[in-house]
């Protein structure tokens, strides 16, 4: 059967993540620079094979210094390891719009199974003549699960970052001729 494909429309996408500081407050921060694309033998996509990548130099936590340290080698390692990748080993239908989307996540140098829960939230034409399809994609990861350790605990020993981080993306893809 022949296949569809979709690729990324980073324009009306959005790829974050959120995590615990002082275990009291939450940062959310982004990726700006990352690309995807979905192969579905039809437009229920059931079944569909997903790739995805983010560049890590591209990170933004509206902190210019915070930024940085996340880039060096404490966390992500962007120098030794410039790009976080998934790819998909399932995308399971689980209710009308609802799936899960389970591969394998690579980040820091380690790949690891990972599932999300994803929202199909439809298809639509645009201005264009162009068909997108939208999703919602959630999930969480312990991030020393990847290699991840670097950790703080502060003078009253508040945990600096939690381990577990959030996984966030409002995904727009456009169908390919």
């Amino acid at each position: 059967m022949a296949t569809t494909k979709w690729v990324l429309d980073p324009t009306h996408s959005e790829v974050q993540f959120k995590v615990k500081h002082l275990v009291i407050s939450t940062v959310t921060g982004s990726f700006k620079q990352f690309e995807g694309e979905v192969e579905a033998e039809d437009d229920s996509f059931e079944n569909a094979r997903v790739r995805f990548s983010a560049d890590i130099n591209s990170i933004d936590t509206n902190q210019a210094q915070r930024d940085e340290h996340l880039k060096s080698a404490d966390f992500f390692d962007a120098a030794a390891y410039p790009k976080m990748t998934f790819e998909s080993t399932s995308f399971d239908k689980q209710g009308d719009n609802e799936f899960k989307l389970t591969g394998n996540l690579t980040l820091h140098g380690v790949t690891k199974p990972v599932t999300f829960d994803v929202e199909y939230g439809g298809a639509a034409g645009d201005f264009y003549g162009n068909t997108k399809a939208g999703f919602e994609v959630s999930g969480k990861i312990n991030r020393k699960d990847f290699g991840l350790t670097w950790s703080g605990v502060t003078e009253a020993g508040a945990i600096v970052v939690s381990e577990d981080v959030k996984l966030l993306g409002s995904i727009q893809f456009a169908k390919q001729a």
